[in-house]
């Protein structure tokens, strides 16, 4: 029995509490249509901002738009002489339809020892173990190796306007003094085989470019010759650009990660031969298949309102990305792909990045990591989207994807990133809050 001064919550590790805290935060349906409809963060920010504010922390709530909402709390360091480190998660998911989902996808289910959900991966695990962690170092009165911001954001799966670019936009006073921080999709394992475990940590990503074509022409009766269809104009060009295929590329993170992974198989990875290098590298290989190149997929189509109506506009939608030092490139290639007939406009335009895999913070990973997992061998790799740390860019702010999870080799982790049945295992829940938890005495 406790005794009368203590509650048995003041007790409860990061360990005890993640899994509670991943299924609620699952529950709180937080979808992200990118049209400005859905429910917005409101709920999980006050949840999040709630949970701080029991362990003795001051959050500041920060709407950017009606149940847009963002939290943000600042952690004193042992040491105040040093710059202070961000971390950073965001709230919403994508949409989900439960028909195609073999549990609610909002039901925070624990099942086959994993947690299910919408954002079980992308990223509430990561909210998570960070407040798992955050709040069982404050009720024993631990302190991180310095300052810590914590930032949990609207609106990244569109952007970040609502989020992260806003924030920094509007009120970057929030995050003075932090020197670099950590985010999502980095820290997971992968294994090879033998006895070596990959821990992929993010050090680069694409930039993204959402683009909207459009093709006019002459409008008419749907019977009558027609050499001027905007239908067929856009056609062709979404066509030339679904099929075209961009030069290989392979940058300095990207040179690093195969390097590493070579040395790991004892096998030499061409990334001029795709088909070796994917049957090498299994279930991650659409990881970083798309990390060799520029790459460009249609994924929306609109014209018309009648069968017999030619129309005189037609529009599609384009999902862009490319690599750190070829953006000029890019936009050339998908020009000439457009041709004379189709403009573009952007939906959403946003940088490529790329930082070292050098320095405190990197070490403080390798080593949290290799801590927990002897077998663990941290590397460098770059992601093929994006995330929050392009606006946390243009403050200066360099971050690195560190959102550690010791994963089964059978689960195919790169599926469950806006898939069906997406669930983290809760055993890897519990392995990255005893990261964090060293990392944030080590950073």
């Amino acid at each position: 029995m406790a005794p009368a001064s203590e509650h048995p919550s003041d007790r409860r590790t990061a360990e005890d509490e993640v899994l509670q805290l991943c299924s609620e935060l699952i529950r709180i349906d937080t979808s992200n249509y990118g049209d400005g409809t859905g429910p917005g963060e409101r709920d999980a920010a006050e949840y999040v901002a709630e949970k701080l504010a029991e362990v003795g922390l001051e959050p500041q709530i920060v709407e950017t738009g009606e149940r847009r909402t963002n939290v943000i709390a600042r952690i004193e360091g042992e040491d105040r002489s040093r710059q202070a480190m961000l971390i950073h998660g965001h709230l919403d998911v994508v949409p989900a339809n439960a028909a195609d989902w073999q549990v609610d996808p909002f039901s925070g289910e624990v099942k086959d020892g994993c947690v299910w959900g919408r954002g079980a991966v992308d990223m509430k695990d990561m909210d998570a173990m960070t407040l798992a962690v955050v709040r069982q170092r404050l009720r024993e009165g631990r302190k991180p190796a310095r300052d810590v911001v914590l930032a949990f954001l609207a609106d990244e799966e569109a952007g970040g306007g609502n989020g992260a670019h806003k924030l920094v936009d509007t009120d970057p006073g929030l995050f003075d003094g932090v020197q670099e921080g950590i985010g999502e999709v980095g820290g997971f394992s992968v294994s090879l085989g033998g006895d070596t475990r990959l821990y992929l940590i993010e050090t680069a990503e694409k930039g993204l470019a959402w683009m909207r074509l459009t093709a006019r022409g002459r409008a008419g009766h749907g019977s009558m010759n027609n050499d001027d269809n905007a239908v067929t104009a856009l056609a062709e060009a979404v066509a030339r650009i679904g099929r075209h295929e961009f030069p290989v590329h392979v940058t300095k993170t990207v040179r690093r990660f195969l390097d590493e992974v070579s040395d790991v198989l004892g096998v030499e990875l061409d990334p001029e031969d795709m088909d070796a290098v994917i049957a090498k590298l299994g279930p991650i290989a659409i990881l970083i298949g798309a990390t060799l190149r520029n790459t460009a997929n249609p994924t929306m189509l609109s014209a018309g309102y009648k069968v017999n109506v030619i129309p005189g506009q037609a529009t599609a939608h384009v999902d862009g990305r490319f690599l750190p030092g070829f953006e000029e490139e890019f936009f050339a290639d998908i020009d000439a792909l457009l041709g004379p007939d189709v403009q573009r406009e952007f939906v959403h335009h946003d940088t490529a990045l790329e930082t070292e895999f050098e320095g405190r913070l990197v070490e403080a990973a390798c080593a949290a990591l290799k801590a927990e997992d002897p077998m663990a061998r941290p590397i460098p790799y770059t992601l093929s989207a994006g995330t929050d740390a392009k606006a946390f860019s243009r403050l200066g702010i360099p971050c690195i994807g560190f959102s550690p999870l010791l994963l089964p080799d059978d689960l195919d982790f790169a599926a469950m990133f806006h898939g069906i049945d997406e669930r983290v295992p809760v055993a890897a829940l519990q392995f990255g809050t005893r990261v964090l938890d060293r990392f944030l005495d080590l950073c």
